[in-house]
């Protein structure tokens, strides 16, 4: 029901997202889009990009007076850098005398196999796009997602829970307190002292030109009973979001409620028993991650997903120059040292991408007082059975 497309380089005049599928009438903060863009750009470990932008989102379709028209949405996030590669990323003219080509691709990026797929010699042409800068568009749409999923009581969050071998041990025993922690800290992880470790290790990987990544964990919270489907495998609630996770730059894996863990265990200690407390069905356990079958099962949505370090090194690895074979370090490119935390804020937002996604497929309506009125009547339809 929800789709995009986006579009943009790096180092262009603009990234362009068109979103298309949001019910008409749904309020909309630009605030609110423009906070989840300067999330994504905040985390201990970035680089000199993020002081040059200030990302923020121009509307130039399909909201109006602050609400949605059922159109399409068309979002712009202007790069502030381009100003300095005008001549680099120009879309027509000659290639200026001293252009600086890059050949020797990156381990770990797409730079050899894009080269190669799309017939480039300069690597620019494809780390341009494949750059992670190209997350801001996914946030951009994720924080309509939010606006829509709040309407009806559904959160999304993410934190950190482990970045190389340090790993969370003390958590907060509420979500809020969660949230407020994981909102307090440079990493974004709700432990004071495993957050402390985490800037140390960091600092590490700085003062040896290497980089390091983790694992984040998103938990949604008032998702319904329905939403997804067992029927086919695309409608599979988990296999979405897994898909739409591991398309984001660096990310690797993806675990649903205990995840890998349930591979080492028996049966009996994996699933979690049905109990009934008269009015409705509960659970004392979430194995599952909130989701049965490819649907939601009424539980908090879990979801850990593991991001490789960064593939840019400023101690770059060994690699082969593609134009003369020669063997070479890999090319440096402007980069973070552990981008982490940001990788948490989009997570959030592609998560919430997702639900909402499987919501309007749920409920249908093309205005929000629609798709209100049928969630009024679902929510009555559960609480009888």
């Amino acid at each position: 029901m929800l789709r995009y497309l986006s579009a943009g380089e790096s180092h262009g005049p603009e990234l362009t997202i068109v979103v298309d599928g949001f019910p008409s009438n749904l309020p909309v903060s630009k605030g609110k889009i423009d906070e989840q863009l300067r999330r994504r750009q905040m985390g201990y470990g970035r680089g000199f990009r993020q002081q040059i932008e200030t990302d923020t989102v121009e509307v130039t379709s399909g909201i109006r007076f602050g609400k949605t028209l059922g159109t399409p949405i068309t979002m712009v996030v202007a790069n502030r850098d381009f100003k300095n590669w005008t001549d680099r990323m120009a879309p027509f003219g000659e290639k200026p005398e001293d252009l600086k080509e890059i050949y020797r691709p990156r381990p770990g990026h797409a730079d050899l196999a894009g080269a190669i797929k799309y017939d480039h010699e300069d690597i620019r042409n494809v780390l341009e796009r494949a750059s992670a800068r190209n997350t801001a568009t996914i946030v951009a749409a994720g924080a309509l997602a939010k606006q829509l999923l709040a309407e009806f009581n559904i959160l999304v969050t993410a934190h950190v829970v482990e970045l190389c071998d340090v790993k969370a041990a003390q958590l907060p025993d509420s979500l809020e307190q969660l949230i407020a922690a994981a909102d307090s800290s440079e990493v974004r992880c709700a432990d004071a002292n495993a957050s402390q470790r985490m800037i140390e290790k960091i600092d590490e990987a700085k003062a040896n030109g290497d980089t390091v990544g983790g694992i984040f964990e998103v938990i949604v919270r008032g998702c319904p009973i329905g939403l997804g489907s067992y029927a086919m495998p695309d409608r599979k609630l988990d296999g979405r979001l897994a898909g739409a996770l591991m398309s984001i730059q660096a990310i690797k894996g993806v675990e649903i409620g205990l995840g890998f863990e349930a591979a080492r265990r028996m049966g009996s200690q994996v699933h979690d028993p049905i109990l009934y407390d008269g009015q409705r069905y509960l659970r004392s356990s979430n194995g599952a991650g909130g989701l049965e079958g490819g649907v939601t099962n009424g539980q908090d949505v879990v979801l850990r997903v593991a991001m490789k370090p960064i593939s840019t090194l400023y101690k770059p690895l060994p690699s082969v120059n593609m134009k003369t074979k020669e063997a070479e370090l890999a090319a440096i490119e402007r980069s973070d040292y552990c981008a982490l935390p940001a990788a948490s804020v989009v997570g959030e937002n592609v998560v919430a991408w997702v639900i909402a996604d499987a919501l309007i497929e749920k409920l249908g309506g093309d205005s929000l007082e629609q798709m209100k009125d049928n969630w009024a009547q679902y929510q009555a339809r559960v609480s009888r059975r």
